[in-house]
C-alpha cells in the first residue's frame, strides 16, 4: 500500500498550483461578482493538457488517469471551485460520456475536439421534474428517418451557454421506463437547441449553470451515444466518474478554506497575541485538518480504482462524494468563524468558500442520494 505522489504527479500539482495562483487567483472575487465565464483561461488549460487529463493521446488528451485528473480539480478548486466545476463537467461528464459509449467515428468528431481544449463540452440529465430522479426524464426523441427529433428541457446544465457539444438524455422508448432512455450528442447551432435561463447562483458564480432547451430540434441518427434504450444505465456509470471529480472539487475548496483559516489565525491579534495561540481556535484547525486528510484519502482512494479498470467503484466514489462534501461545508464553516466578523465580508476568501461548498452536497447526487447508493452497493442490491 503505497500513499505517496510519484514525482510525474507532485510536478503536475506543483505546475496546476502556479497556474491557479498565478491566473486565476487574481480575478476570482472580479469573476464571481460580475458571473464572468472564463473563457479567456481555456487556451492556456488546453496547452497544459487540462481539457483532456484522462482521455487518450490519440484523441488529443492527456492520457494521464483519475489520480491525476483529481490532482487538477483539487489544485484549481484550491483557488476557486468555479474553474474546477467547469472543468469537472467537461471532462468526466461530456467527454467522457462520448469516450465510454461512442463510436469511433464519434470520438475522432467529438472527443478529439473536447480532449484537445479546442471545444467545451455540457452534459444534461437534471429535468424540472427529473431531479434526483432522473429516471423521470421527459425530453423526448422520436425517430423520423435518418434523424431523432429532440422535445424538451433541462436544467442545471453546467457550461450550457458556452458548449459546443452537449450530451443530452431523452427519452425514446416510454414503455421501458429508465431503459428506455436514451443519449444523444449535440452540435452548438443545430435548429431547435438552444441554452435558455442563466441561473444566477448562491456560489460558484464564474461557472455558468443554465437551461438547455429543445424545440423540434432535429439530431443525426449517427449522433444516438451508444445504444439505443442505455442512457440512463449509461449515465450512472458516467456519474460514477463524476463523483470523483465533485469530490476533488469539495476537497480543494476545503483545503483552500483551511488554507485561508490558518493564514487569518497567524495573522490576527486579540488580546496582545495571535489568535492562533488560542486552545480554542487550534482545536478547530486542529479537526479541520484531520477531516481534511480523510476526506483527501477517501478521494484518492477512488480515484485509484478508477484507474485500475477491473473494478467497479461506485460505493468508494459515493464514500468519497458524500464525505468530501460534507466535510468541505463544515470546514468552510468553521473557516468563516475563525475569522469572526471579517468571514462575513468579501476582503477575505472565508465567505466566498462558504457559499460555494454547498453545491456539493447537492450536484450530481445529493448526499441523501450518496447515502441511497452506498447502502444498495453495502446490501448487495443493484
Amino acid at each position: 500500500m503505497d500513499f505517496h505522489y510519484s514525482d510525474e504527479q507532485k510536478a503536475l500539482r506543483k505546475t496546476v498550483r502556479e497556474f491557479a495562483e498565478g491566473e486565476i487567483l487574481p480575478h476570482v472575487m472580479e469573476w464571481d461578482e460580475a458571473s464572468h465565464f472564463p473563457a479567456e483561461l481555456f487556451p492556456k488549460m488546453a496547452e497544459m493538457g487540462l481539457l483532456g487529463v484522462i482521455f487518450p493521446e490519440e484523441y488529443g488528451g492527456a492520457g494521464l488517469g483519475y489520480v491525476e485528473y483529481a490532482l487538477v480539480i483539487e489544485e484549481l478548486s484550491r483557488v476557486d471551485g468555479s474553474v474546477g466545476i467547469i472543468l469537472a463537467a467537461h471532462n468526466s461528464l461530456c467527454s467522457n460520456h462520448i469516450f465510454k459509449f461512442g463510436t469511433e467515428a464519434q470520438k475522432k468528431k467529438y472527443l478529439t475536439g473536447l480532449a484537445s481544449g479546442k471545444k467545451i463540452g455540457a452534459w444534461s440529465l437534471t429535468e424540472p421534474e427529473a431531479g434526483s430522479d432522473a429516471g423521470g426524464t421527459k425530453t423526448t426523441a422520436v425517430r423520423e428517418g435518418n434523424f431523432w427529433v429532440l422535445n424538451g428541457a433541462k436544467t442545471f446544465t453546467t457550461n450550457g451557454h458556452y458548449a459546443d457539444y452537449c450530451v443530452a438524455m431523452a427519452v425514446t422508448d416510454k414503455s421501458k421506463g429508465s431503459h428506455g432512455i436514451s443519449a444523444f450528442i449535440l452540435e452548438k447551432g443545430t435548429p431547435g437547441f438552444r441554452p435558455g435561463k442563466k441561473e444566477n447562483k448562491l456560489g460558484l458564480r464564474a461557472s455558468d449553470t443554465s437551461e438547455v432547451i429543445f424545440t423540434d430540434c432535429r439530431v443525426p441518427a449517427e449522433n444516438l451515444l451508444g445504444q439505443e434504450g442505455e442512457g440512463f444505465t449509461g449515465s450512472l456509470k458516467i456519474l460514477d466518474g463524476g463523483r470523483i471529480s465533485i469530490a476533488a472539487l469539495a476537497l480543494g475548496m476545503a483545503q483552500g478554506a483551511l488554507d485561508a483559516a490558518v493564514k487569518y489565525a497567524k495573522q490576527r491579534k486579540q488580546f496582545g497575541q495571535a489568535i492562533s495561540e488560542f486552545q480554542a481556535i487550534q482545536f478547530k484547525l486542529a479537526e479541520m485538518a484531520t477531516e481534511v486528510e480523510a476526506a483527501r484519502l477517501l478521494v484518492y482512494q477512488a480515484a485509484w480504482l478508477a484507474d485500475r479498470g477491473d473494478v467497479r467503484f461506485t460505493r468508494e466514489s459515493s464514500m468519497a462524494k458524500l464525505f468530501a462534501s460534507e466535510v468541505a461545508v463544515r470546514v468552510a464553516n468553521e473557516c468563516v468563524q475563525v475569522h469572526g466578523g471579517y468571514g462575513f465580508i468579501k476582503d477575505y476568501p472565508a465567505e466566498k468558500f462558504y457559499r460555494d461548498v454547498k453545491l456539493c452536497t447537492i450536484g450530481e447526487g445529493t448526499s441523501e442520494i450518496q447515502k441511497l447508493v452506498i447502502a444498495r452497493q453495502l446490501l448487495g442490491k443493484k
